[in-house]
């Protein structure tokens, strides 16, 4: 069955949470305050590299209103945050390496005395010389940005012998491809309320997509016990990886403990900018080599990524890409290095795909191209290389076992948009349409294998916590994070589902750390599988708890004779007996359980190797403006093979809103910088896809067959509607305009320098 605004017939419900936030009623984190607050402001450099001289803030304190400026000198802890490498600064003591860069914090009455106060603050600099190209970074001589060097992360994978297979090739096909710094653009930017308690705890209020690991790294800083920390890091709004990394927390919360006083402290969408992550800018060059039947037999990679002025996890978004430049093909020699590189630039980080969507461009324009050499179909050449039931994964790695890749290859191979058929109009034997001859239409397709999860050798815990609450809600209890992805109404729905309760009877309790267990993150596509296997962990001893305690309570009834369901206690095959409002008066102790597990992982012993994988395959229409060089996309269908759909609204959600990021990702979206400074400093000038651009047709086959030994359940989805599309938009305007992409975003000047050729011209050339 398809997934589409009109389908009918599947288990569509209200989301929980999107009456308040349609309504505007829903309150974020930074719509909070409190009496007596305060606002704080954080002074950042204005030196994309430079040797700090000196920082005087006596002014900016003697300014009425000003409660606490405050420096390197102020951080009783670790003067360092990060998730995987705590190296980037709080506050910079002694040099600079971007401009996002915190040298000092100011917390007044008003934002308009802290922005006063900032200015007031006199920081003197030594300009150093700037790396602002990762290549020219690596050259022997660079000026160091850290003491290690100026390579965070090196990776390599090689099997074969590459240099000799290539010798065999019928077709060698060498491309680089080059990939933008995109931003998140989250509706709401990184801030925050942060208040000291009476008791000496700290509460902080502010998004993040793992509480926990915040509360850890915001420990470290301040130097008190985790257990007097509280992080409350839902309802977010967005984030998409951006705010998986520590933002303003350390800020707000060394403002509070040093004023006594709330503190709220929300960055503007300039600051948010300035200092927030952005994905991976890449440079992937690629040289793939095939024999005359089609069969892939060598393929060598190189990728150069700009993880910017600092870590965060730049090395392990380096360690997918590698993964992922082998993709679903099965390849017998291989030889992939990989470089993530520091600069001056602005902060690289985890960003929804994180890296597949770089590595999966590249390496599908690869496929493209040699298909084209050899005079047969795209995606005929993709199913002669597919990796097969049994085979190992892309890194030579046990992998749990699905037909996932033949399925949604078979899946778009049948879809009506491969064909040549849309829902607007029939394919014609010309590629420029009838009403308005300047607009071209291609059609393209891409597949990918996307892995979830942290992969071997990362923590990646989880778990959850069911409960009969006092008031008689049955309370499900997970630390994880609401941020618009949908969790709290695929949590709803497997709950009724699994168990039979109704929607009434439950209370769903995340992000708050003083009460949640650790489920570890809310992200690399694996809260929905986690949320899957502990519900399924915990149903026997659950439901045997509560029928135990109703048994006892009933004294006519025995276990056997009673089934749980919507708001109690049913007699099998009969009238409820007992409320679950009822049940909770009858009992001495509380009916808790709670499950602890790891996120499956390989066997195989490399760091990031993935283990569960998500099967994609996206087939696009594409209208070309020959006069303006816009590319439209105007028609989408995805084959996604993940396993049973746990929410059908939440699935078609996260399949629209991954294509429509991709959209900015392959047409519009690139966060320019010059001199290590951004050239796009705000919304006005940067092109994020609007519904105008979404408007078109998007149809979503879901997959839900799975092997019967399996055990993993439904596979995230929340990347893999934006990791294909790139590629399969510029297949679209190859068959358009005849010029293969090999750049993100896609110019409009360079498709209006294309001379056109009609498709009929092309086909009579090619026969």
């Amino acid at each position: 069955m398809l997934l589409n605004k009109e389908s009918s017939g599947i288990r569509w419900r209200t989301r929980p949470d999107g009456q308040g936030k349609v309504s505007g009623k829903l309150q974020y984190l930074t719509d909070m305050s409190a009496e007596g607050m305060l606002v704080g402001r954080v002074l950042r450099s204005h030196q994309a590299h430079a040797r700090i001289l000196s920082i005087h803030t006596e002014k900016a304190l003697s300014v009425p209103g000003v409660h606490a400026v405050i420096t390197h000198e102020d951080v009783p802890g670790l003067n360092g945050f990060g998730i995987a490498l705590p190296h980037q600064p709080v506050f910079c003591s002694e040099r600079v390496r971007y401009t996002g860069d915190a040298i000092a914090a100011v917390a007044a009455d008003t934002d308009e005395i802290a922005e006063y106060a900032l200015s007031l603050i006199d920081v003197v600099y030594e300009p150093l010389h700037l790396l602002d190209d990762p290549e020219e970074a690596m050259k022997e001589g660079a000026i160091l940005l850290h003491a290690e060097g100026n390579v965070l992360h090196h990776t390599e994978y090689r099997k074969g012998q590459p240099q000799i297979a290539f010798e065999e090739c019928t077709h060698v096909v060498e491309e680089t491809y080059w990939t933008p710094r995109q931003m998140h653009t989250y509706m709401e930017t990184e801030g925050g309320l942060f208040i000291p308690e009476s008791n000496g705890r700290l509460t902080v209020y502010s998004a993040t997509q793992h509480g926990l690991m915040d509360r850890k790294q915001l420990s470290r800083i301040l130097a008190i016990p985790e257990e007097e920390i509280r992080v409350i890091s839902s309802p977010i709004g967005g984030s998409f990886g951006g705010k998986d990394e520590l933002n303003v927390q350390p800020y707000g919360a060394l403002l509070a403990l040093r004023t006594r006083r709330p503190v709220r402290l929300h960055n503007s969408r300039a600051e948010s900018i300035r200092a927030g992550l952005k994905r991976h800018p890449m440079k992937i060059t690629m040289k793939t080599g095939c024999n005359q039947s089609g069969k892939i037999i060598a393929h060598q990679v190189r990728i150069i990524s700009d993880t910017g002025a600092y870590a965060t996890l730049g090395a392990e978004v380096l360690n997918f890409a590698t993964e992922h430049v082998m993709g679903p093909y099965l390849i017998e020699h291989v030889d992939v290095e990989g470089f993530a590189v520091y600069t001056n630039n602005g902060v690289s980080g985890e960003f929804r795909g994180f890296g597949g969507n770089q590595a999966i461009f590249a390496l599908e324009g690869q496929i493209d191209r040699m298909a084209e050499l050899l005079t047969i179909e795209p995606w005929e050449m993709r199913r002669r290389n597919l990796r097969q039931y049994g085979d190992l994964g892309p890194l030579g790695q046990e992998i749990a076992q699905t037909d996932g890749a033949m399925q949604v290859w078979e899946a778009l191979a049948a879809s009506p948009l491969m064909a040549g058929v849309t829902p607007q109009e029939e394919g014609s034997d010309d590629n420029r349409t009838t009403a308005e001859p300047w607009i071209v239409t291609g059609t393209g397709a891409a597949i990918a294998m996307h892995g979830a999860g942290l992969g071997y050798g990362i923590p990646d815990p989880a778990g959850g916590r069911l409960l009969l609450a006092l008031d008689g809600k049955i309370e499900a209890v997970f630390g994880y994070e609401e941020f618009g992805q949908g969790l709290i109404a695929t949590m709803e729905q497997m709950l009724i589902e699994q168990y039979g309760f109704a929607a009434e009877d439950l209370r769903i309790v995340i992000g708050d750390t003083d009460v949640v267990p650790d489920s570890g993150s809310s992200t690399a596509s694996r809260a929905t599988s986690m949320m899957w296997m502990a519900l399924r962990r915990l149903h026997p001893d659950f439901t045997a708890r509560l029928l135990e305690a109703a048994a006892a309570a009933l004294t006519d009834c025995t276990m056997d004779d009673l089934r749980i369901g919507p708001g109690g206690i049913w007699k099998k095959n009969g009238e409820m007996l007992l409320a679950y409002t009822e049940l909770v008066r009858s009992i001495s102790a509380p009916i808790v359980s709670e499950t602890k597990f790891n996120y499956p992982t390989t066997t195989f012993d490399r760091i990031g190797a993935h283990f569960l994988y998500t099967y994609s395959a996206i087939a696009v229409k594409v209208a070309v403006n020959l006069l303006t060089g816009r590319v439209r996309v105007t028609d989408q269908y995805h084959a996604v093979a993940a396993g049973p759909v746990a929410n059908p609204q939440g699935y078609l959600g996260q399949i629209e809103g991954g294509s429509s990021m991709a959209i900015g990702f392959t047409l519009s979206e690139d966060a320019m910088m010059s001199g290590g400074s951004y050239i796009t400093k705000n919304l006005d000038t940067y092109l994020v896809p609007t519904i105008a651009d979404m408007n078109g047709s998007i149809q979503v086959q879901p997959i839900e067959d799975l092997p019967e030994h399996d055990t993993y359940g439904p596979r995230g989805i929340g990347e893999v509607g934006s990791v294909n599309l790139a590629p399969a938009v510029a297949s679209a305007v190859f068959q358009a305009v005849r010029k293969r992409v090999n750049r993100l975003p896609i110019d409009p000047e360079w498709l209006q320098a294309t001379p056109f050729i009609p498709q009929k011209a092309v086909n009579s050339h090619a026969q």
